[in-house]
């Protein structure tokens, strides 16, 4: 049997029901009926160990491994993934998905299609989608499947080798991978592989992930995807394309965004926000759930349940910071949720004020909430520019906070002689609103009050984000009124913990908060 481009794929409307009773829905393919071939396949040469970790005083071990560059105070985006199957013009359509992505990651792209004659053909780069790929590359991605990955190093350092899909010959074939997330069990299993002989091409923990499957002595490709995801510690969206199956995959917790969409040819389009299904005209479908895999081969799509879970743990942050507003995340509003934000930081933190602004872009919903909760205008009292480039040419005779001042312009029409609010979705290590803050004054501002919308960060995240060690975490050495006097504003609150969970109310505990408690998720589910 084969699927024409037009051939449309049911795609079941829910995941397998493990929510609750960890096991899942007769409707669909057990984990049970894979536990004879599981138990047969072994691994014996390996000895897979969990890592603990001290939240508060232990630097993210990944990062103080492999080591890379953090020029902006704020926690990194991670990466984005997409995945198309059965479409004409995958990579065109994959190509797009990135673009829309683009946020959550800027030092490298890449796609890889299955083509015609059944090849994993690759394209990756340094650098934005637009810098990456042009027509005549796009043109040798030829296939009607395709995954592609937008790259913010949390493991590994930047460079072009570490820019996935990554692409790997095994004895029954090819596969690529995509993933976003932070495997925390990496070092202990490279550890383990490279005492085994095995040899590593790049300092990415996701290339771990193809030599568990590599190693796995399961015949079908399902079930060596199913050994590899028993053994990994953390939080993965996966995305895998062989030469006709296209494989999704959601950790048991939940930690990332994965969904699934439908384009009006029957094309099936996984995307890690649901801004990648709009900009490709793709009805969203609903979310890869967690613990479950979807696969799609030309008998259609099929829904397991890979991995029962205790509980949902996911990340906070995705509405706080990365996703874009537009986007629809753990079945939440983003825009929604930062709205309320500022809602409840007016209510909660008041101040007399003549005008509300925003750090954009990613502060700029919250203020709005506030401005609207408080009855104050909301204005654009910083510009940002979106042509700033990653290397600069500093003039030199030095310029005071030049790389805030390349970014962030202040309109001294709206701040000059007011009392200006300026609302931030966080803060971090503390440099870049002191810079802002300034700025602010000498632009004419009498009083700068900062208000947050989120809870102070007092621990570093081990699940796909990338920040600095606890103790550069400004929260985690100051109080609020050390930092106030610290970023140098006339007055400063964050948005509480509890008023969070509040908000978020029946759906509160399926969220991990550990960068702003240091309660850390246990991972063995």
């Amino acid at each position: 049997m084969s699927l024409s481009a037009a051939t449309p794929i049911s795609i079941p409307n829910t995941a397998p029901s493990h929510l609750s009773d960890k096991t899942c829905s007769n409707t669909y393919l057990k984990t049970s009926l894979f536990k004879p071939l599981l138990t047969k396949t072994t691994t014996a040469s390996f000895t897979f160990t969990h890592q603990t970790f001290s939240p508060l005083s232990a630097k993210n071990p990944i990062s103080e491994s492999y080591p890379g560059g953090y020029d902006d105070d704020k926690p990194r985006e991670e990466c984005g993934v997409v995945g198309i199957y059965n479409d004409p013009e995958a990579s065109r359509i994959c190509y797009l998905g990135l673009h829309a992505l683009q946020h959550r990651g800027q030092e490298g792209a890449g796609i890889v299609t299955a083509t015609p004659d059944g090849v994993l053909k690759s394209v990756t780069g340094v650098g934005l989608v637009s810098e990456v790929f042009n027509q005549s590359k796009l043109n040798q991605l030829t296939g009607n499947n395709a995954i592609g990955h937008v790259r913010y190093s949390t493991a590994g350092q930047s460079m072009l080798k570490n820019v996935q899909p990554f692409v790997a010959s095994y004895r029954f074939g090819r596969v690529a991978v995509a993933h976003n997330g932070n495997l925390v069990n990496y070092q202990t299993l490279r550890a383990e592989f490279e005492k085994n002989g095995s040899i590593f091409a790049t300092s990415s923990d996701t290339e771990v992930v193809l030599h568990l499957i590599a190693a796995s002595q399961g015949r079908p490709f399902l079930i060596r995807v199913i050994e590899a995801c028993m053994k990994l510690k953390g939080a993965y969206s996966l995305v895998f394309l062989t030469e006709d199956k296209l494989v999704a995959v959601r950790d048991p917790f939940g930690f990332r965004p994965l969904v699934i969409g439908r384009r009006s040819n029957g094309a099936i389009v996984f995307a890690s926000e649901t801004c990648a299904l709009d900009l490709v005209e793709a009805k969203y479908v609903r979310e890869v759930e967690p613990g479950e895999a979807v696969i799609v081969d030309k008998d259609g799509v099929q829904s397991m349940c890979l991995l029962p879970h205790t509980e949902l743990k996911s990340c906070v942050f995705e509405h706080i910071y990365f996703s874009l507003p537009n986007s629809v995340v753990f079945g939440k509003s983003v825009y929604e949720s930062r709205r309320k934000f500022g809602e409840i930081l007016a209510t909660e933190s008041p101040v007399d004020c003549d005008v509300v602004i925003a750090v954009p872009d990613s502060g700029v919903v919250a203020a709005i909430g506030y401005a609207n909760k408080a009855g104050v205008p909301f204005q654009q009292g910083l510009i940002r520019s979106h042509y700033v480039g990653r290397t600069f040419i500093e003039p030199s005779q030095q310029i005071r906070d030049f790389g805030v001042k390349l970014k962030l312009s202040p309109v001294r029409a709206v701040l000059e002689g007011k009392r200006v609010v300026v609302v931030d979705d966080s803060i971090v290590r503390g440099t870049t609103s002191s810079k802002i803050v300034r700025m602010l004054k000498e632009a004419g501002a009498k009083e700068v009050h900062m208000r947050i919308a989120s809870p102070p960060i007092i621990a570093s995240c081990y699940y796909g984000v990338d920040t600095p060690s606890s103790e550069e975490l400004i929260s985690n050495r100051m109080s609020v009124e050390e930092i106030r006097e610290f970023i140098g504003c006339d007055s400063l609150a964050f948005l509480k913990i509890d008023s969070l969970k509040k908000m978020l109310a029946g759906d509160s505990p399926n969220f991990c908060y550990a960068c702003f408690s240091g309660n850390y998720p246990e991972l063995d589910c």
